[in-house]
């Protein structure tokens, strides 16, 4: 099965609405120039909570093929939830993307792995695409046990989730000893977990769910070494963080198919 590439770009917690709406349009220009072909890889932006609406804006506005998504999402409709944000918000702002369960929401948050599948099986159920988090410390690869450990985070994230869910999501493998650090894994560390997760899918449901499910490498990605792990059989785009604050940096990471 042909699998479209995705690459999304998380903000984190950086960019004002009126930042977010130049890095939108700078993006769209810079993707324009290098002549870039959304039919063959899928481009999407994950910015705060607060840019979301000027996102939608922008794309709608201008006729972007830019998607967009959330960082986070509540397991709860509505109520005295302070501070959550309902799937119900974020489809009426157009998005189609959330992440779940990224490595910063389970250090500052404590997010266990049964909160991220539910979280995912609550995007689902709205229409949402869950770009499903997973991956491990420096400790536990120095351990040689990053298989090991990534495959149990699948195993409790997808527990309650059905085959064509988990078909429907996205897998983002992002070693945290690589986010933010300089530090990458190699090309041939990527293929390993991305492998393993989805021989892992394959165990747990079918060959045709392994197939269709897109798995995405985070951590320090950069146009320098996109190519080579985008080289790798069992990789499918990835999560990239501080150079998607850059327009004309994450353009070429998007285009590295040229």
């Amino acid at each position: 099965m042909a699998r479209t590439p995705i690459m999304a770009g998380n903000w984190k917690m950086n960019l004002d609405h009126l930042e977010a709406n130049q890095l939108v349009q700078k993006l769209a220009w810079s993707l324009g120039d290098l002549d870039h072909d959304y039919g063959k890889v899928e481009v999407a932006v994950i910015p705060p909570f607060t840019d979301l609406r000027t996102v939608q804006t922008v794309v709608d506005s201008e006729g972007l093929k830019i998607k967009y998504g959330a960082q986070d999402v509540s397991t709860h409709d509505n109520g005295a939830y302070t501070g959550e944000i309902s799937t119900d918000m974020l489809v009426k702002l157009g998005c189609t993307y959330v992440v779940v369960g990224h490595s910063e929401r389970r250090e500052y948050h404590g997010e266990s792995n049964e909160l991220i599948g539910a979280k995912a099986k609550k995007a689902l159920e709205a229409g949402l695409t869950p770009i499903v988090c997973c991956g491990e410390a420096l400790e536990v690869r120095k351990e040689g046990r990053q298989v090991e450990y990534v495959v149990g985070q699948i195993d409790a994230m997808f527990a309650h989730l059905s085959g064509k869910d988990v078909a429907s999501s996205v897998i983002a493998y992002e070693p945290i000893w690589a986010i933010g650090t300089g530090e990458v894994a190699t090309p041939e560390d990527a293929q390993e977990v991305c492998g393993a997760i989805r021989r892992r899918i394959a165990e747990l449901y079918d060959d045709s769910v392994a197939d269709a499910v897109r798995i995405q490498y985070g951590g320090s990605v950069k146009s320098s070494n996109v190519v080579e792990i985008m080289a790798q059989p069992d990789v499918d785009g990835a999560l990239v963080g501080g150079a998607s604050l850059k327009a004309d940096e994450f353009a070429k990471i998007v285009t590295y198919y040229k």
